[in-house]
């Protein structure tokens, strides 16, 4: 029998309740009544269309708390990502140092001086923070941080070039990820593409002749990113770019996108343009990436020339981009790695890079023994985020054999602790580089449910 709406507890009668107490106590009064309307407004609705709804107040508190849990759980969380995959942008790129963590943890909590001038008690300037570092390491005459690089091309087009003329190679009309393009962004700072050359081969002639036919603010150079040009090919170099742009007073600007400051052929990869290698070709001002290569949070960053950053400064979309304490203080705490020469071994991003396979292949072992099934095979790792596109590292990961690989999968994304893998040749593959050793205990233990889930195949 279908009950009755007039059933239905008015909320003044479930405020009366102690569990309704507890509720108010624990999730505000305003969010628990909000909770308590939604939830009788659900079953009055079910109760409409005919269904059958338990009606008892324990079951609409129950349902009411059901919210509440959802409306304050955070929708961020940790994850395992057991990909492979380095720099995992839907997984929030670089992990953080242990440094850069200590550094989070001492200026957060409290005031810092983010823009105040200990010494004269006077308002100071937060582009102060983690610019000296910048420059010690690569000797840029000055250097600004923002909150991402899309966001640093942005800035300085706008700064030097709006309403100008910006000339582009065509085989560097790129997109990255998330829908970034280089020609709309030249579109937003109001600058004037001007296209050079053609999509697989540009020679510094034709730069030279788009200068003379059309002139141009500056020229910019954008790193490919994530992806390659092979086969006829053919682009000016940086250094040639630097002096035909000098011999016309205009800038070079160079985007590398991730921007490396150490050499990744030394980790059998493809050599990454390096930063510094853009400034001693003498681009005027270098763009890259803080939480790519660099290892560190999320930001973008502007280095050389000290007039051209002066005027970038001033410009008002300079204040809309900025960069926050948290991220100049955790920016500034990787980059102190690099000073002291034990990126490798602190910056998580390194660390996994120079992971031998042989290493891998011990872990996986150990997690295999653990775990008392799969098996351990050869694989790659790949570096991602737009950063060394193509480039592979050997590793050794463990392979599970299961009925539905993705049915797993999906329960290990909806675990507590999430954990993301790949799917290959019907099996999961766990690949133990990007595991972070402490995650290892929590990974081993959602298998093992998991294995008592669904039943392995051999």
């Amino acid at each position: 029998m279908t009950p009755d709406p007039r059933q239905i507890p008015s909320v003044d009668q479930l405020l009366h309740l102690s569990t309704t107490a507890w509720l108010i106590e624990s999730f505000g009064r305003t969010m628990t009544l909000k909770a308590l309307r939604e939830t009788l407004n659900t079953l009055r609705n079910n109760l409409i269309h005919g269904k059958i709804v338990d009606l008892t107040p324990e079951s609409i508190l129950t349902q009411a708390q059901n919210l509440l849990n959802t409306w304050f759980t955070l929708s961020l969380k940790p994850v395992i990502n057991a990909t492979g995959v380095i720099l995992h942008t839907n997984l929030g790129r670089a992990p953080l140092s242990p440094s850069a963590l200590q550094a989070i943890s001492h200026i957060a909590p409290g005031y810092c001086n983010l823009e105040f001038d200990l010494e004269t008690g006077r308002r100071g300037s937060r582009n102060l923070h983690a610019t000296q570092l910048l420059i010690q390491l690569t000797g840029a005459e000055d250097a600004l941080v923002v909150n991402n690089n899309a966001a640093a091309v942005l800035l300085v087009l706008s700064a030097l070039a709006a309403r100008r003329n910006v000339l582009v190679a065509r085989s560097q009309l790129i997109e990255i990820g998330g829908g970034f393009r280089i020609p709309e962004i030249l579109h937003q700072s109001q600058a004037r593409l001007i296209e050079v050359g053609t999509t697989n081969r540009t020679r510094i002639e034709d730069f030279e002749r788009a200068l003379q036919e059309s002139g141009a603010a500056l020229i910019l150079r954008a790193h490919h990113s994530n992806f390659r040009i092979i086969g006829f090919t053919e682009e000016p170099d940086l250094t040639e770019l630097a002096n035909l742009a000098h011999r016309y007073q205009i800038p070079l600007v160079d985007d590398l996108g991730s921007g490396a400051l150490v050499d990744t052929a030394k980790y059998d990869l493809t050599h990454e343009p390096m930063v510094q290698e853009s400034l001693a070709a003498n681009a005027d001002l270098v763009c890259f990436s803080g939480d790519k290569l660099l290892g560190g949070p999320q930001a973008g960053i502007i280095l050389g020339r000290k007039d051209l950053l002066e005027k970038i400064k001033r410009h008002p979309l300079a204040r809309a981009v900025r960069a926050d304490k948290i991220t100049l203080v955790a920016l500034s705490a990787t980059l102190l790695h690099y000073l002291k020469g034990d990126w490798e071994q602190a910056i998580p991003v390194w660390h996994m890079i120079a992971q031998s396979a042989e290493t891998l292949k011990a872990r996986a072992n150990r997690w295999q023994a653990a775990l008392q099934v799969g098996s351990v095979i050869e694989s790659r790792s790949t570096i991602g985020g737009g950063s060394l596109p193509g480039e592979t590292l050997p590793t050794y990961v463990l392979a599970l054999g299961v009925k539905s690989p993705s049915q797993a999968l999906k329960w290990l994304r909806h675990r507590p602790y999430p954990i993301v893998a790949r799917i290959e040749n019907d099996h999961i593959f766990l690949d133990p580089r990007t595991v972070l050793e402490e995650q290892e205990d929590i990974l081993l233990r959602e298998l093992r449910q998991l294995l008592t889930q669904i039943k392995p195949s051999l």
